[in-house]
């Protein structure tokens, strides 16, 4: 199932994207003891993160939160284009969050190396746990101007992928690697969460939700869970021209 929600203002987003957060961390940990989800990087979600530390950090029980990340850069862990980063900086470390509960992306091997390093972990984690898939209660998104989501750009090979779950991908125009979750892990996911805001994200958006599908071109196309939802919250200029 697939909803939209518009919301006046980019503060408004990230409020309501604070609320998912937070309800999908209790049902998850109320019904099986445990929430698992996958960040993403962006402006949009670090508002998001600043709500929670500032309003629900003693709402969520972090002892039992697991956090990994849809995709990363590869670029030094301290780089302030490094995903984990920029969560650790916003909320992690000001939380009550066990280190061994943050599944991080290691950029420090190759992409190769960390593509395969990160899907162990995941395979890991999850198959003891009695899945064959890495179901996350919860999976943050965002989308860009051109219609990428996690580090899945238009054209790129990783949108076929159908066994890997993480793959390294390189990123023409912006001449860097990148290690991305596969739509085959992303469509894994119990909830996924877009976060979209601006008013350049609106012609982008209007294809990626009112137009017939092209992956290929809009990436965020191929988010489609077929055992989860999926909701959008966007504020008002992104949606205008929905």
């Amino acid at each position: 199932m697939m909803q939209i929600r518009v919301y006046p203002s980019r503060n408004a987003v990230a409020r309501a994207a604070a609320a998912q957060f937070v309800s999908a961390a209790e049902r998850a940990i109320t019904t099986q003891g445990r929430f698992t989800v996958a960040l993403s990087g962006g402006s949009t979600p670090h508002d998001m993160f600043r709500l929670l530390v500032d309003e629900d950090a003693t709402t969520i029980d972090w002892a039992r939160t697991q956090v990994f990340w849809g995709d990363e850069r590869c670029v030094p862990l301290k780089d302030s284009e490094n995903n984990a980063h920029g969560a650790r900086q916003a909320l992690l470390d000001h939380v009550q969050i066990p280190v061994n509960n943050i599944h991080r992306i290691q950029t420090d091997l190759a992409p190769e190396a960390a593509a395969d390093n990160y899907e162990q972990t995941l395979r890991s984690f999850f198959g003891s746990r009695g899945l064959d898939q890495p179901r996350f209660d919860l999976l943050m998104l965002g989308m860009g101007s051109e219609g990428h989501t996690a580090s899945l750009f238009p054209g790129s090979s990783a949108l076929y992928e159908q066994e890997r779950w993480v793959v390294p991908t390189y990123v023409e125009k912006l001449e860097s690697w990148r290690v991305t979750l596969t739509p085959v892990a992303l469509n894994a996911a119990t909830k996924v969460l877009f976060l979209v805001a601006g008013e350049e994200k609106a012609p982008v958006l209007k294809h990626v939700l009112n137009e017939y599908k092209q992956p290929y071109l809009y990436p965020a196309q191929i988010i489609d869970p077929p055992q989860g939802d999926v909701l959008w919250i966007v504020d008002e200029a992104a949606a205008s021209q929905l």
